[in-house]
């Protein structure tokens, strides 16, 4: 409703309604069929615009159900199964209406035909997520590496390659020739050289005895 160049809200479903406006020094009213629908401080001002924040609460409820529908309907055409997931799904969540815009958002993403196949998988499964759909959705996409082509070794393709004689003298440790008469003691055994043996005496003494030559105790004869 515009008063003198300024513009009053009204409730949206009397949008295009017949008014009646009544006009007061501090504020104005209307009314639809002697029914006050709208009340307003009166502006003396030009040009401005005034709402109430009720006034476009319905419309507002009305354009967001009409969204969902749309939503809703852009699932159920993905399948003709897509009706009996929609069931299982309100049956066991509460936000339902969040599930349906995922998957509506997914189809965009990957396609109407792969995410049609999910939901019919999900059914089958009965696992009424938008989470569940993602995460099948995400796992067909991933590019598996291609397998090779597999190559046998033939005797021809092996690499011809010679290799010298092994020396197996390294390894003879056998010592056939004769003993020198000057060939050194074996290696960790020490050569003892007994006192006597160096005197030309006979045996080794024993250790802590007497070695000294016995000596004559009773004098010779004059």
């Amino acid at each position: 409703m515009t008063v003198d160049t300024n513009t009053y809200s009204v409730p949206a479903e009397y949008a295009r309604a017949a008014l009646t406006l009544k006009l007061y020094p501090d504020h104005l009213c209307l009314y639809h069929q002697d029914k006050l629908i709208a009340r307003h401080v009166r502006c003396y001002d030009r040009g401005r615009d005034f709402e109430d924040p009720d006034h476009p609460r319905a419309l507002l409820q009305q354009r967001r159900r009409a969204r969902d529908q749309k939503l809703l309907q852009r699932l159920l055409s993905l399948t003709p199964r897509a009706e009996g997931f929609y069931q299982g799904l309100a049956e066991r969540r509460l936000n339902v209406l969040h599930h349906v815009r995922q998957i509506v958002a997914l189809a965009e993403i990957y396609g109407s035909d792969q995410t049609a196949r999910a939901v019919e998988d999900a059914l089958e499964f009965q696992a009424f997520t938008c989470e569940y759909i993602a995460n099948l959705l995400e796992q067909r996409q991933r590019i598996l590496p291609e397998p090779g082509a597999l190559h046998l070794t033939r005797r021809q393709d092996l690499l011809d390659l010679e290799l010298p004689e092994p020396n197996l003298g390294l390894y003879d440790t056998h010592d056939t020739s004769p003993a020198s008469p000057t060939q050194a003691p074996p290696r960790g055994e020490p050569d003892v050289i007994s006192d006597s043996a160096a005197e030309g005496e006979g045996p080794n003494p024993i250790p802590g005895e007497n070695h000294e030559p016995p000596q004559d105790l009773c004098p010779e004869p004059g």
